[in-house]
């Protein structure tokens, strides 16, 4: 049997927990918790329905906002799209702007494009020089007509972390909503609604040791009355999200979510300590270079290029398991839009890759990386940036 690759794609996908699993796995068969949650006539029903709010309130604790302002999606392109689009729609009247950025998941970008077909103006702001989207950018992109804000709070590619309360501020000072895609930040920044001015924020489960097929969007007091359903037929999730709610699911989230919170100050110090061991080994490897900042940014990504020399990432697939971009741009086989943005061409987007470690992740994978990437490598004179 051929030995499985050293796993580096935590930013891709995570492994779903076992203790997670156990969660999710109490609620299938008919011993377990299967009733559906809307069937509040009965005990299996009821019972669902306390799992689900339980889960609920798991999902607001990470993130320091209250169980009802959580409502349950199918993952975090579903929030974005409810996000954009029902703010959207909700406005009953044509036209008006929104603000993005040029390196946002494909999610935006692609809900913005069709935004726009719909007569929505969108400006969509240039990182600077390390990948972060600064105040004064949203501050000056400002019109009168501008009802909505959406950027990331941790970029998928990068690891670069944007500074969304002092850009929030801005925000709200103008009447604006303003919706976070937090799907690579939630479980590794502290994130605290209550006081953040973010009226919008988006989760998915997978990013964080959860199953696929669950997430949720965070919707503050200043959006419920501003957002317009898009998925119709029972009225469930407040109106916003109607259809039947996938209790083994949202309970394993929550349980997720929650293992995430009692974890937190100890998972990030041992990603900050192995992320350091890793750029240390790499200091020798001819003509790599970090993007993005390497200051405002959450220790679990890096996005390397390599420079010089005969690197081919293609090489190393077969022994780490990595992506040469996101999942979303590797699926059309297509440079990265993100380091196209930030200045790179073609052939030195193809020489870039990008490591992301987890919970599971040793210092022996590590150290079997570095390895590895320097075997990939051929010897030029070396420089770190």
């Amino acid at each position: 049997m051929n030995k499985r690759p050293l796993y580096f794609d935590y930013a891709a996908t995570t492994p779903v927990d076992e203790r997670v699993i156990k969660v999710m796995i109490e609620c299938l068969g008919f011993t377990g918790n299967f009733g559906n949650p809307a069937s509040s006539s009965h005990v299996f029903g009821q019972q669902a329905r306390q799992s689900v709010e339980q889960a609920r309130r798991q999902v607001a604790e990470l993130v320091g906002a209250t169980p009802g302002q959580i409502v349950w999606t199918s993952g975090a392109t579903e929030s974005n799209n409810l996000a954009l689009k029902g703010v959207a729609q909700a406005r009953r009247i044509g036209g008006g702007h929104i603000i993005t950025s040029q390196i946002e998941h494909k999610a935006i970008l692609d809900t913005a494009r069709q935004l726009e077909d719909a007569g929505v103006a969108v400006t969509y702001l240039v990182p600077d020089a390390e990948g972060l989207i600064t105040a004064q950018a949203v501050s000056e992109a400002m019109r009168e007509d501008t009802f909505l804000v959406s950027l990331m709070l941790v970029n998928n590619e990068l690891g670069t972390l944007n500074d969304i309360p002092a850009i929030g501020q801005i925000v709200r000072d103008r009447g604006v909503l303003f919706h976070v895609d937090a799907a690579q930040g939630a479980g590794k920044v502290a994130i605290d609604l209550a006081l953040w001015p973010v009226d919008l924020m988006s989760f998915s489960a997978h990013k964080l040791y959860g199953p696929k097929g669950i997430g949720a969007l965070y919707v503050g007091p200043r959006a419920q009355q501003r957002l317009q359903a898009q998925i119709h037929g029972g009225g469930h999730e407040g109106g916003l999200r109607s259809g039947t709610l996938a209790t083994h699911q949202i309970a394993a989230m929550g349980a997720a979510f929650a293992l995430a919170a009692a974890a937190f100050d100890e998972e990030k110090a041992t990603i900050v300590r192995l992320r350091e061991r890793l750029l240390e080994q790499l200091q020798s490897v001819p003509g790599v270079r970090l993007n993005g900042s390497p200051t405002r940014r959450i220790p679990h990504t890096l996005s390397l290029t390599f420079d010089e020399g005969e690197f081919n990432p293609a090489a190393l697939l077969a022994s780490i398991a990595f992506s040469a971009t996101s999942a979303c741009n590797s699926a059309s086989n297509t440079p990265s839009h993100v380091l196209l943005a930030l200045g790179h061409d073609a052939r030195s987007a193809g020489r870039t890759i990008r490591l992301s470690l987890g919970r599971f992740t040793t210092e022996q994978d590590i150290d079997q990386a570095v390895q590895l990437i320097k075997a990939a490598c051929a010897s030029a004179p070396a420089f770190w940036q």
